[in-house]
């Protein structure tokens, strides 16, 4: 098995880390107008808002010198980001050990929708709930 790393330390985890969600990654939603409504919820709720919506930073209680986000994002109405759902909304999960997690979703029968995708800011991938909700698998860098 490969060694990976912590996201907050980037020291080598224990070989075998159990593959499960940690916590909220982000929370995304269809929008009429998603340039407004990150307005709205700047001028009205204080949001720090960009060009995808807004970032939460929190610490970990059990490790608080690991720093984790939660990522706010209005998409355009009719984007099919969210598809094949056809739900106006999709979370999005912080995981660890995706490719073991994916292993384990696969022998439990669960639909995932694309490969393993690895970015600079992490990996994802995507699966469907049993209610057909498209759900996002991030593991952070």
């Amino acid at each position: 098995m490969e060694e990976q790393n912590d996201e907050s330390t980037n020291a080598p985890l224990p070989v075998g880390v159990t593959p499960k969600v940690t916590g909220v990654g982000g929370i995304f939603f269809l929008s009429d107008n998603p340039q407004a409504i990150r307005e709205w919820y700047a001028n009205n709720l204080g949001f720090e808002v960009n060009d995808w919506g807004a970032s939460f930073e929190s610490r970990n209680a059990d490790r608080p010198e690991e720093v984790t986000s939660l990522q706010w994002s209005p998409f355009k109405m009719g984007s099919d980001y969210f598809s094949p759902s056809t739900k106006e909304f999709m979370i999005n999960y912080r995981v660890q050990n995706i490719e073991g997690l994916v292993d384990k979703l696969k022998e439990n029968g669960v639909t995932i929708l694309d490969d393993i995708a690895s970015f600079d800011y992490g990996k994802f991938v995507h699966i469907l709930d049993p209610e057909g909700n498209k759900l996002e698998l991030w593991e952070p860098s």
